[in-house]
């Protein structure tokens, strides 16, 4: 959805650790995990911004020798906002990418890019909790027991 919407060719949901960004869910980019060296989004997380944009990355020195410009996908443009835990802690980025560098975001367009960031995050937690819910051991297969009167 967020490729759609900002006419980006890549969009990735990610999450990022203490070594390595894991590719949770992308659009035209076929990487499933980058060290964090390299990784736009671990930026985004550290810097604590609602949304971080690299207009142009060979003209920002924190990224400008950077493999993920000077090689294949060749970033240009970034723009990602943070996904935000129960407790308050960025844990991942849901970013757009192109390959040619944009004059930045609209004040919208960084509340559209943090809306979808919110909605990954609660799809995230749902599948969590499914996740969790459908290990424990089922209780009322066959209804709750009740007491005879």
């Amino acid at each position: 959805m967020a490729a759609h919407l900002f006419s980006a060719p890549i969009a990735l949901v990610s999450l990022v650790d203490r070594d390595k960004q894991i590719v949770k869910a992308r659009v035209g980019l076929n990487i499933c995990e980058t060290s964090r060296n390299v990784s736009f989004c671990a930026h985004a997380i550290v810097e604590r911004e609602d949304v971080l944009v690299i207009p142009d990355a060979r003209k920002d020195p924190r990224f400008a020798s950077n493999p993920l410009v000077t090689g294949s996908p060749f970033i240009r443009f970034y723009a990602g906002a943070p996904l935000i835990g129960f407790a308050g802690q960025p844990f991942g980025t849901l970013c757009i990418i192109d390959r040619k560098p944009r004059s930045g975001l609209s004040e919208h367009e960084k509340l559209t890019l943090t809306k979808l960031s919110r909605m990954a995050t609660l799809q995230m937690k749902t599948k969590e909790i499914i996740n969790a819910a459908s290990s424990q051991p089922k209780r009322f297969v066959n209804g709750p027991k009740t007491r005879a009167s």
